[in-house]
């Protein structure tokens, strides 16, 4: 899925999150190249032909979005033999490719053996990698995603030689350890290093929020494949300027127009009813989600106003009415502009 010498932008597994209805709207930007699904927990057994379906119902659609977005699953366990024969239930069902979840930082994951817990044993990384690395045909692609280390920057190397030696076709780094979970600072230099000896391809991943911070990243890291995620959600526009500076897109043009969140979150709750997966009683909620990790690392300013807001019909009129708001105030504001110039009639 993924080429040494060919720019890809990937949209990030976020438990809770990016799931099979956001993945597809999501994949309507024709920004990412593929996304990785939500941790699929292996446990004490195999899951059952219907939790993977219900978990990636891409399976049933060529392991894409409805959207044309391209979806590997990822796997999370400790026990290498579940593991692999996990990967080969989940290639059956029609899975083209494999992710392996070593980055998780929640503490319950981490206490029952998943997660960022392997990250403190690095031969079981190899040894969970090479297991479905070898139950599975050679043409589909294993990976692995990871952390710096559990509480050190300098695990990472170890750990990524580890998944490399495993047969992960491509790694993906978050630059921060398990320790520090998601608080500053990131750290995208160990990812550069891993990068230059590693030989395969290295996905960074972390605090990408503007095309800025890409630009960073890239210069840090020299890489040339990109995870997005919280970023990705805090800006709908700025995948397709990511995919735009790797060439992935033709270039974005910009615009001072504030961005329609309320068509954005209508096509979120459509495609929720059309997998079946928004009860009632989370439609506010998850729609409120969006915005407030928009209002958080983003520039929707307005969360104070909807965040108390109990139906979804009442979300959209606010919204719909603070988005007419700010048109009318932008109309009236270059009204005022042009009536300030000076007129080039003469007297």
């Amino acid at each position: 899925m993924l080429h040494p010498d060919t720019p890809a932008l990937a949209l990030a597994p976020m438990e809770g999150v990016t799931d099979a209805p956001m993945r597809a709207v999501q994949g309507a930007t024709g920004a990412f190249t593929y996304a990785v699904t939500e941790f699929l927990r292996v446990s004490h057994a195999v899951p059952p032909r219907h939790v993977f379906h219900d978990h990636v119902p891409e399976l049933r659609t060529g392991a894409a979005t409805l959207t044309g977005l391209p979806v590997q699953v990822q796997l999370l366990g400790g026990d290498s033999g579940r593991m692999a024969e996990s990967a080969v239930r989940a290639h059956e069902l029609g899975a083209t490719a494999v992710d392996v979840n070593f980055g998780c930082p929640a503490p319950t994951v981490n206490r029952h053996d998943g997660g960022a817990a392997l990250l403190r044993h690095p031969l079981r990384i190899r040894e969970i990698v090479g297991a479905i690395r070898a139950a599975l045909p050679p043409h589909v692609p294993v990976s692995a995603k990871l952390r710096l280390g559990w509480d050190t920057l300098d695990a990472i190397h170890e750990n990524a030689t580890m998944a490399a030696e495993g047969g992960a076709a491509w790694i993906t780094i978050h630059g921060r350890t398990r320790v520090a979970g998601y608080a500053p600072p990131i750290h995208w230099e160990p990812i550069g290093r891993v990068r230059e000896r590693l030989g395969i391809p290295v996905v960074a991943n972390g605090d990408i929020w503007t095309v800025e911070d890409f630009k960073r990243c890239r210069d840090v890291t020299g890489c040339k494949h990109f995870m997005l995620g919280r970023g990705a959600l805090a800006d709908p526009r700025l995948a397709r300027r990511v995919a735009a500076e790797l060439g992935l897109v033709p270039p974005v043009e910009e615009t001072d127009e504030p961005f329609d969140w309320a068509a954005q979150l209508r096509n979120l709750v459509e495609w929720s009813h059309r997998f079946d997966m928004l009860r009632s009683d989370k439609n506010v909620s998850r729609l409120k989600q969006w915005l407030r990790l928009a209002s958080q690392f983003g520039s929707f300013a307005h969360f104070d106003r909807v965040k108390r807001i109990e139906s979804v019909s009442g979300l959209f009129a606010a919204l719909e009415c603070q988005a007419g708001f700010e048109s009318v105030s932008r109309i009236s504001a270059a009204t005022d502009t042009a009536s300030a110039l000076p007129s080039n009639s003469s007297a």
